[in-house]
């Protein structure tokens, strides 16, 4: 158990610069969470629901995360700072890392059943802060979602998405391959697709008006050589 705990702080300290040792780490909301959600996950297991949720609101009002004792959690999920809520049927895979004020929530079923309808996050994925992810989708392997992006959309292995509402944008290969990216979007390099758009259409507009202007010149340019021409002839 103390070495699953070890190599529990070590991966958090992996992907936080911030703290010096594995003593900072143990203070951290997010292990605080996950650790009191292990227990009332095991006795939602066992159908004791209400020990599960007493368990669940002591953490909620000790850390400021709210984890529903049914969600599913792999290792090592690391929840930065904290302000987060899980919902009930939630899958989260190992390494996950999730910065603060993020949503796992869930959509009203239209077929009036409740089954699944929170998230599933694969292995290795970063929500960034902010971010609401909604509804009984799925995020692929190392995929990113950046600051305050809103997924409502399945979002394929690997991708980037940045927007509301979420759409994925290009990253280099090295980008990718690279194990982990503290904080999640680089966002020197990488734009909101609906702002490239506008930038793209701004720049149309300002070459159509010089066209039109050139064009403008030019027609009066031929008027006046007609009248001089007509001036001269008489």
């Amino acid at each position: 158990m103390f070495r699953a705990l070890g190599a529990y702080l070590d991966s958090i300290k992996a992907r936080d610069p911030a703290p010096r040792s594995r003593w900072e780490v143990l203070l951290y909301p997010g292990v605080l969470a996950v650790g009191m959600h292990r227990l009332a996950h095991w006795l939602f297991r066992g159908e004791l629901y209400f020990f599960a949720r007493l368990i669940n609101h002591l953490s909620r009002f000790l850390t400021a995360i709210d984890i529903h004792p049914g969600a599913k959690i792999g290792r090592h999920l690391f929840i930065d700072h904290g302000f987060t809520v899980i919902g009930e049927t939630a899958e989260i895979g190992d390494n996950v890392t999730i910065y603060q004020c993020v949503t796992l929530g869930g959509t009203n079923p239209t077929n009036g059943v409740g089954g699944k309808r929170h998230p599933s996050l694969e292995d290795d994925v970063i929500l960034g802060a902010g971010a609401q992810v909604l509804g009984p989708i799925t995020v692929g392997k190392r995929a990113r979602v950046g600051a305050n992006a809103v997924v409502t959309q399945d979002v394929p292995e690997g991708a980037t998405m940045v927007g509301v509402r979420a759409r994925p944008t290009l990253i280099e290969a090295n980008e990718y391959q690279k194990d982990f990216v503290p904080y999640g979007t680089p966002c020197s390099e990488i734009f909101d697709p609906s702002t490239q758009k506008l930038e793209m259409l701004q720049c149309e507009m300002e070459q159509l008006q010089k066209r039109i202007a050139a064009f403008a010149e030019e027609r009066s340019s031929n008027g006046k050589k007609t009248a001089t021409k007509g001036r001269d002839r008489a």
